[in-house]
């Protein structure tokens, strides 16, 4: 550290800002999470740590089926959006396409516009077909994605051209083409964006409180809501080991998956 230029001092001092205005609300989450509840207002080091507070928590929700729930539902929306996103990446980045300026212009401008916008239109039409409350209605609005097509599309065009022009040669097909060697060689992508979606959908607490009625299929986030709105979890520790339930599984899948998150993002960095 002593030899590092001026510049560098100052990359390091914003990143570790950075790094304390990100942890720091973890902190406070876990600290209230694990306090009893006289020292929950607490900031400081000194304290009992306790369980109770999970105990009242996963106590006073059906904690199994909000997380079944979350995994089927961010598993569905991801084997749907990688299953029409990796086609047309393919297809915007190597096939000669009348309009593909265009349809590449519209992909970015879907990327710009608030889920919330379309939220009442799909809402109505999912209603009238009978999707309300159901796990078909969770799933199917986010089936297709606008980022997922870009992304492998980026990391398409860094394939050799001649890998394709081999498979050609050996008779591949358009289809066979995207899933025999796309496929194979866009793992990094599919697992960076893997990780963008699943954060993404097991977070979200907006679709879920618009399309549920009932707690049957219930993620989450929706579980978390129900939970702070009840009477056992009335209480600040109670909500922040809700909380912590919450976060923990996609901490665990990320810690697991960084190196090669990572790498898929270095990977498709650069743009045409």
């Amino acid at each position: 550290m002593s030899g590092l230029a001026p510049g560098r001092w100052a990359a390091h001092a914003t990143l570790l800002a950075g790094a304390v205005i990100v942890l720091v609300p973890f902190y406070v989450m876990l600290r209230a999470a694990f306090a009893p509840p006289h020292e929950v207002q607490g900031l400081g080091l000194g304290f009992t740590p306790t369980l109770e507070n999970f105990r009242v928590a996963w106590s006073g929700a059906d904690w199994p089926r909000y997380y079944l729930n979350s995994v089927l539902v961010t598993g569905l929306i991801l084997l749907l959006q990688v299953a029409t996103a990796l086609p047309a990446g393919y297809a915007l980045a190597r096939l000669r396409l009348r309009g593909g300026g265009a349809v590449r212009a519209l992909v970015l401008c879907c990327l710009v516009v608030p889920g919330q916008i379309t939220a009442i239109p799909v809402y109505v039409g999912l209603s009238r077909a009978g999707l309300g409350d159901t796990l078909v209605g969770l799933v199917i609005p986010f089936g297709a994605s606008a980022f997922g097509v870009y992304l492998f599309r980026q990391f398409i065009l860094s394939i050799p051209q001649n890998v394709f022009d081999a498979a050609r040669m050996d008779g591949v097909g358009p289809v066979g083409m995207v899933w025999r060697v796309v496929l194979p060689n866009v793992r990094p992508a599919i697992l960076a964006f893997g990780v963008f979606s699943v954060t993404h959908h097991w977070n979200d607490l907006f679709w879920p409180s618009v399309i549920l009625r009932t707690d049957v299929y219930a993620t989450v986030p929706f579980g978390v809501a129900r939970f702070a709105a009840n009477e056992s979890g009335a209480e600040y520790g109670p909500q922040m080991a809700a909380a912590a339930m919450a976060v923990t599984p996609l901490m665990i899948v990320f810690l697991c998956c960084q190196r090669q998150f990572l790498r898929g993002l270095a990977l498709t960095t650069s743009l045409d």
